[in-house]
């Protein structure tokens, strides 16, 4: 079905993975428009929970965008290139109602970096490596690359990488809270599976009311507070919050419905 991703559906959980190790996973047009598409279904699905996005192979995660695509391309069509790629991924990640997991692998360079940056959570292998090499090729990060960096590591951290073009090892982004997690290559999806079975225990309409209201911090013209209050109010009427507050008066497990 897909030419440039692999999809597998098992218990809940769907595991995206890049699979274009030629050319280390790199983020052309097509393999961003089969993950749009395929993450468009999995947020659909009323069986899928949690999201889980790696790349085959062990030596990368996604190392970067594919240069040769956009070498020669104008103002115009540059500006055009970020919007879309931004609107059909990494702002369509962000803003999912449903969890998103990064199991970072090898290099995460670029579009690569901005694509766990766009998940709601990163975990990375020991030989992870991140970085935002752009400016050494004479353009920024366009996929929100520059905004998310500074939200998650702090404007100083954010800028040294990005005017250094250097990549740091996993345990500097664990240091700087740029992944929640570093754990060995091999160790890598199960760590990622065990967080999503955390996950898939409560209330999905709860955790997308959460999703929304973290977001709107990060949004212009918003007032997070004033969204958590209005996302709070919703779940009441939700059959997930008469679940999770019945069983808790019986002391038994919820069974949510994500209703």
């Amino acid at each position: 079905m897909y030419q440039n991703i692999l999809f597998e559906e098992k218990d809940q959980l769907a595991i995206i993975t890049i699979n274009r190790p030629a050319q280390l996973n790199a983020l052309n047009k097509e393999t961003i428009s089969e993950l749009h598409e395929c993450l468009s279904v999995a947020h659909a699905s009323q069986s899928i929970r949690v999201i889980i996005i790696t790349g085959s192979g062990e030596k990368a995660f996604v190392a970067g965008a594919d240069i040769k695509e956009f070498a020669s391309f104008s103002v115009e069509e540059g500006q055009l290139l970020a919007a879309q790629g931004q609107a059909l991924l990494f702002s369509y990640i962000e803003n999912m109602s449903k969890p998103v997991i990064a199991a970072v692998n090898g290099f995460a360079l670029g579009g690569g970096l901005e694509l766990a940056m766009a998940s709601h959570i990163r975990l990375a292998s020991t030989n992870a490596r991140m970085g935002l090499p752009e400016v050494s090729l004479g353009v920024i990060p366009g996929y929100g690359g520059t905004q998310r960096l500074a939200q998650l590591v702090g404007r100083g951290k954010a800028n040294e990488m990005v005017f250094s073009a250097g990549m740091i090892q996993a345990s500097d982004a664990l240091q700087w809270g740029l992944v929640n997690y570093v754990v060995e290559p091999e160790q890598l999806l199960e760590k990622a599976e065990e967080i999503a079975r955390k996950i898939i225990q409560n209330s999905g309409t709860a955790i997308s009311a959460a999703i929304r209201s973290v977001n709107a911090n990060f949004t212009d013209g918003v007032n997070g507070y004033d969204t958590e209050i209005n996302e709070f109010g919703k779940c009441f009427g939700t059959a997930d919050f008469k679940e999770g507050t019945t069983a808790f008066l019986e002391k038994r497990k919820a069974n949510f419905k994500g209703e």
